[in-house]
């Protein structure tokens, strides 16, 4: 999936005027780097792309729901965990933790972040996987 969006960024720098945001579909994403997907997320941001979750979106790729032209359908399913080391079972140190979770909490709504600060980063073993129409109710946007 990153790459495809590397891809439609790399093709423009955003629709022309009068023209509709590029939409990109998230169907299965399983998250990685928070540093690289603040990347991703500063160049969609960027380029004015539209982005749909519409399936799986865990860990690092519900942070697009900081992006404005992000909506979620009611079916999707979003996977929450707190911020960990590259390498599994291995914890961040409780400073780093702290400073991770706000990056992460800083792209949800208000609600949302709030359930996210009290709850869901506290997960680091697994993943608390709530619907698309729970994050709605949490605050993020209705896909149409």
């Amino acid at each position: 999936m990153a790459s495809i969006l590397i891809i439609a960024l790399l093709q423009g720098a955003g629709p022309a005027f009068g023209q509709a945001a590029p939409v990109n579909v998230v169907r299965n994403d399983l998250g990685g780097s928070i540093p690289a997907r603040l990347e991703m997320i500063t160049q969609l941001r960027n380029a004015g792309h539209r982005i749909e979750i519409r399936g799986n979106c865990a860990s690092a790729c519900t942070m697009y729901l900081g992006l404005p032209n992000t909506c979620v359908a009611r079916n999707a399913r979003l996977g929450f965990h707190g911020p960990s080391s590259q390498y599994y079972g291995i914890s961040l140190s409780p400073r780093e933790f702290d400073y991770w979770s706000k990056v992460m909490a800083d792209h949800y709504p208000g609600a949302l972040r709030n359930w996210f600060m009290t709850t869901a980063r506290h997960t680091t073993m697994g993943i608390i996987t709530i619907t698309g129409a729970e994050a709605i109710r949490l605050g993020a946007r209705a896909c149409a």
